[in-house]
């Protein structure tokens, strides 16, 4: 009887204890096929995402070494196109000493530049010089005007192409320019560069880069297999483009055996399957317009599925841990005091470290107080610096008015000596009236010599100005009087036009005047030889700004010196005729006005030097006043 009323009860029991283990397993099950799932979609897009940013990484660093490359040598051609072998060659190319002067001189250039071959071809596409005359493979004899880069240069234009030569079989980039010989193209130079540094540094674990031409072929790739591969179909249209610039001379080419997809995310994805083997990449491309290439990225993607499963992996380890971490707990509830003590303890020696941390961070603030201490005054001596540049520009110039600045002074002494001893003779012989005139025109030549010296003591000072407004027309006409002599000795003449109004610029007066010598001297300098030699000086006020105009009718500034003409110690001038300061201080000065300084070929010929400032209006410089 007893035992038949208790066994319902423990039946009832195991029952109810079953259900709530079976409901737990059956939603383990489904939270790992949920995690399986959905956590693999999101792993596999999150390390593609982070292998995306990787490659963006590495895709730019390759361009950047790509452009930093080509830019390093593109104005290499041109300035050897000057030169006065070459031009010499190209103007009598039948010549044979000129042509071993030409030649000996490519190939001390193409050692110094460590460049892979320069010549220079005549009209028709005939070498006639090359750096590798003497070598086992010359390039003299040769005729290139099927290549794109002498097409380029015989027109004009500077020439840029890649190809495999078609005389080395090597790799390389060419840069061309035009040889122009009083405004007729005579010739062309060009520049070949060797690629095969930059390969070697491309070398990757996990990434290929390769770079295609405009018709897809690869030409520049650590991967032997894939040389003048295409990534294209290779048309009828893409191989007699190719075939007509002989752009890989005699070299095999064939389409790269791959499949493209897309996943989410806007990932392109390429399979490349060669030797039976097939491998999967991430592609990352970026265009150089400039060149016209593409360079791409190729990062293997079993890295990326393998780290995909693994975080899958981990995250079901990890949910596994949960459960038997939520089994251990209900457990050990009687052990959750001591926990609470353990959470106190760590929560005192996290305050501990906190002060510790603090007490670093304001010891390394009082460092950083003291480095900025130390930079405003490396700032300071920086100022100082440039303020006795600008006094050191001054004083050469004035240096170099020295001679005629005496015989400037020397005429009105030996004058004034002159008149002084007339006046003695004709005050003894009572002839007052003309004693007087004498004695007149000696103190007319007092007050030009004393005129002379205010200027210049002015020019010379140190300026300690602040800036405020300046009255254009005061500045020009002390500046004028003060190059008056060398305006003389160079016979060249300054048209002045101002404008119909009183112009007022926010500046220093005696910097401004110093910035004016610069510029009118170095204009001076420019015209000598001239037939006509006219300097303009012009100045007009547009909305809130004063543009003041210097030029000449000189030669002109070289295309090869223009980014450089303002560089401090950088003079075309003879040895002992400039510090090649005088262009960079004035472009400083007018920085410290708030202006700016720049300078351009005019068409007719001749410099143009430009000064843009702050227009003040002459209440402002009446107040200053």
């Amino acid at each position: 009887m007893g035992g038949r009323r208790h066994a319902p009860r423990t039946d009832v029991t195991q029952r109810f204890l079953a259900r709530p283990v079976a409901w737990a397993a059956l939603l383990l099950v489904l939270a790992a096929a949920v995690i399986a799932y959905f956590g693999s979609t999101f792993a596999t897009k999150t390390y593609f995402d982070q292998a995306a940013s990787r490659g963006q990484t590495t895709l730019r660093l390759a361009v950047a070494v790509l452009r930093g490359q080509m830019s390093r040598y593109q104005s290499l051609p041109a300035l050897i196109a000057d030169h006065y072998d070459i031009q010499a060659l190209l103007a009598d190319p039948d010549n044979p000493a000129r042509r071993t002067k030409a030649d000996a001189y490519l190939k001390e250039i193409n050692v110094l530049l460590a460049s892979s071959d320069i010549y220079v071809i005549k009209p028709g596409g005939e070498t006639i010089a090359a750096s590798n005359y003497d070598g086992p493979v010359s390039f003299v004899g040769e005729n290139f005007s099927y290549r794109p880069y002498y097409q380029d240069a015989i027109q004009g234009r500077q020439g840029r192409f890649f190809a495999l030569g078609t005389t080395s079989l090597k790799r390389g980039y060419y840069f061309s320019s035009p040889v122009t010989i009083r405004d007729e193209i005579k010739g062309v130079v060009v520049f070949k560069v060797d690629i095969d540094a930059i390969e070697a540094s491309w070398k990757g674990d996990d990434y290929e880069i390769l770079v295609s031409d405009p018709e897809g072929i690869i030409f520049m790739t650590d991967q032997l297999d894939w040389l003048y591969s295409s990534l294209k179909p290779l048309t009828a249209d893409r191989l007699a483009r190719t075939e007509a610039s002989r752009r890989y001379a005699n070299a095999t080419l064939r389409e790269l055996p791959i499949t493209q997809t897309s996943i989410s995310g806007g990932h392109q994805l390429m399979t490349i399957t060669m030797g039976g083997q097939a491998r999967e990449y991430l592609v990352l491309a970026e265009p150089m317009p400039e060149a016209g290439w593409t360079v791409s990225v190729l990062l293997d993607t079993a890295p990326v599925h393998a780290q995909a499963m693994t975080s899958v992996t981990a995250a079901l380890l990890l949910l596994g841990l949960a459960v038997l971490a939520a089994a251990i707990l209900l457990q050990r509830r009687a052990r959750l005091r001591e926990r609470l003590e353990l959470q106190r303890s760590a929560q005192a020696e996290l305050e501990e470290r906190v002060a510790l941390r603090t007490a670093d961070l304001a010891l390394v603030n009082q460092q950083l107080g003291t480095e900025v201490a130390e930079r405003r005054a490396t700032e300071q001596q920086l100022r100082q610096t440039q303020s006795d540049l600008i006094q050191a520009g001054k004083l050469a110039a004035l240096g170099q008015m020295s001679a005629a600045l005496s015989h400037e002074l020397n005429q009105p002494l030996t004058a004034v000596k002159t008149y002084a001893d007339n006046a003695a003779i004709l005050i003894e012989r009572n002839r007052t009236e003309e004693a007087r005139d004498n004695v007149s025109r000696i103190s007319s030549l007092a007050d030009r010599m004393a005129s002379i010296s205010r200027h210049l003591r002015n020019f010379a000072r140190k300026p300690n100005e602040q800036l405020g407004p300046v009255a254009l027309a005061d500045v020009v006409k002390d500046t004028l009087e003060i190059v008056a002599w060398r305006l003389k000795a160079a016979q060249t003449e300054v048209a002045v036009d101002l404008g119909s109004r009183p112009l007022i610029v926010q500046a220093g007066q005696i910097r401004l005047q110093q910035v004016l010598v610069n510029l009118i001297s170095n204009a001076a300098d420019a015209v000598e030889g001239q037939a006509v030699r006219l300097i303009t000086l012009t100045a007009r006020r547009q909305d809130d700004k004063v543009t003041i105009a210097v030029a000449d009718n000189g030669p002109g500034i070289p295309d090869a010196i223009a980014p450089r003409i303002f560089d401090p110690f950088f003079t075309t001038k003879g040895v002992g005729k400039g510090l090649g300061l005088g262009l960079s201080i004035s472009y400083n000065i007018i920085k410290d006005f708030g202006g700016n300084l720049a300078v351009m070929n005019q068409l007719e010929g001749g410099a143009l030097f430009t000064i843009t400032l702050d227009a003040a209006s002459p209440s402002r410089r009446e107040a200053a006043e």
